[in-house]
């Protein structure tokens, strides 16, 4: 008698005493995936993630290494077998400085990997040949066809600040009122300059960057804000981007969690953004003004675990932003922080399926119960042993060794094939096991369903249409063995392996 057919024997008395016994390695659960196609959700935006901060050293490095790793963030090109080269990110974030990197060692960051350079110099005048391998990565992402781009700052050029460093002190504004106009000047600059030497133009601009926390401790650029203080800085850059007929989206909130976007959380003047931005009426409403993006962004920090009451959460922040007609909400930025109620934990660099499979379910629950419009990643590259990257690299500035993740891959199976403006539709499995996450998205008449599973078994799923002739033809596959890997695929049956990300592709009628 053969180990699985003694468990299937043993089953119903297990039942019976109340005792949970684990599929056996190898046997396969079987369950249905219903994609209803009547039901639909968000419109997704975008995929991204940033360039800060490696990017400043590794766009220097030997021709063909910067453009192996540029591939594998931004191609949509595929290997003989069908294999995507690379994740095919639709949009990226490049960190406009504020100038720590011209400062050296006075700039109090002692970590030359967290300095930012910037564009302006101290006498007032641009050289636009500045953070200039931060722009070999924004051409070379055009060129493989991301056609989205953002800028964002930290901290206001140090010219500007009230200390005359990019981090604050004590918590307090580092921007005095006077410098509101300056640094709206400086980021409408940006925006042409940029794209008069680079050819690139930046779609959004984010001027702030998770306000409710001190930035104080001169670990990199960082600058806090009360939301009058955003306000009035929005209000600054509208005026001037209306003025020179920029037409960049202004982004707000990058909040530095998500419940500062629908509580008014633990610092005074920096939560409730939602109501507090967007709802005509209040002291701080913006949501009207010519250059602002009808979008709220929050980022997923500290918020991923445990599951339940990540949903919870990201339940009740959906519920919030749909009390506001035509509201986008973005996660835009991410990465493994902590210790996430013992579920992973940041620290230490992971290659492996693990911290991918902890990514995709926070990718999965951010897009199917928040209904966020884009999901973006925080550093694309990193040189830390830490899970911050998609990309690692050795910390040399000029070359090294260089080594995919497969978070880069997992994060693959969403935005190589989630396109800008596929649209979410509901997509259900029968099982309640909490270990398989499914969610479905539609464009025309493509359709993709991305399916995670984190169990230690394969399953086997009836995927179902509903009324629509679903035609599914292709799948691509990323394992601890596999990286994107592509298969064929058909109705209705389709095994989803043990510990993997895999996504399907096809069409409907």
């Amino acid at each position: 008698m053969t180990f699985n057919s003694t468990i299937k024997k043993i089953l119903p008395f297990a039942a019976a005493l109340g005792l949970q016994i684990p599929l056996a390695i190898g046997q396969v659960k079987e369950v249905t995936i219903k994609i209803d196609l009547s039901k639909t959700y968000q419109t997704i935006d975008n995929f991204a993630a940033s360039d800060a901060w490696s990017c400043q050293f590794v766009g220097n490095w030997p021709d063909a290494k910067r453009n192996q790793i540029a591939d594998w963030l931004f191609s949509r090109e595929t290997y003989a077998d069908g294999s995507p080269k690379g994740i095919g990110l639709s949009m990226w974030r490049f960190n406009i400085g504020a100038g720590s990197t011209q400062q050296g060692d006075a700039s109090g960051i002692k970590d030359e990997w967290r300095r930012a350079e910037s564009f302006l110099n101290e006498d007032g005048s641009y050289n636009w040949q500045n953070q200039a391998a931060q722009v070999w990565f924004l051409k070379a992402a055009k060129q493989r066809g991301v056609n989205q781009f953002l800028g964002f700052n930290n901290s206001p050029p140090v010219q500007f600040t009230v200390n005359g460093k990019s981090y604050a002190n004590g918590g307090k504004v580092n921007i005095a009122p006077g410098k509101y106009d300056a640094y709206a000047k400086f980021l409408a600059d940006v925006v042409k300059g940029v794209e008069k030497t680079s050819g690139v133009k930046f779609n959004y601009i984010s001027p702030i960057n998770e306000p409710q926390w001190d930035w104080s401790d001169g670990g990199q650029e960082g600058a806090p804000y009360n939301n009058t203080e955003i306000a009035g800085v929005a209000r600054a850059i509208d005026k001037e981007f209306t003025a020179n007929k920029i037409n960049s989206k202004i982004l707000i909130g990058e909040a530095g969690s998500i419940n500062y976007l629908f509580t008014k959380g633990d610092k005074p003047g920096k939560g409730s953004q939602i109501s507090d931005f967007f709802k005509p009426g209040s002291a701080n409403y913006i949501g009207d003004l010519p250059s602002v993006a009808k979008t709220i962004a929050t980022h997923s920090y500290f918020s991923t675990s445990p599951m339940a009451s990540s949903v919870k959460a990201r339940t009740a922040l959906a519920d919030t932003v749909a009390t506001v007609k035509g509201l986008n909400l973005w996660q835009s930025e991410y990465c493994i922080l902590g210790d996430n109620a013992g579920e992973i934990n940041g620290s230490r660099r992971d290659l492996g399926i693990d911290a991918a499979l902890y990514l995709a379910s926070v990718i999965h629950t951010d897009l199917a119960v928040a209904n966020a419009s884009a999901w973006q990643w925080w550093t694309a590259i990193s040189a830390y042993d830490y899970k911050d990257g998609l990309v690692y690299v050795d910390r040399d500035k000029t070359d090294g060794n260089f080594y995919s993740s497969k978070m880069l891959w997992a994060m693959g199976n969403y935005s190589r094939f989630i396109k800008p403006g596929a649209i979410r539709v509901n997509a259900e499995a029968s099982s309640t096991d909490k270990s398989l996450l499914v969610s479905a998205y539609k464009n025309a008449k493509n359709v993709v369903l991305v399916v995670v599973n984190t169990s230690a078994n394969d399953v086997s799923a009836d995927i179902n249409g509903g009324n629509n002739k679903l035609k599914l033809v292709s799948s691509y596959l990323t394992s601890q063995n596999a990286e994107l890997k592509a298969g064929k695929a058909s109705v209705p049956k389709q095994i989803i392996p043990a510990r993997s990300v895999i996504t399907f592709t096809g069409t409907i009628n």
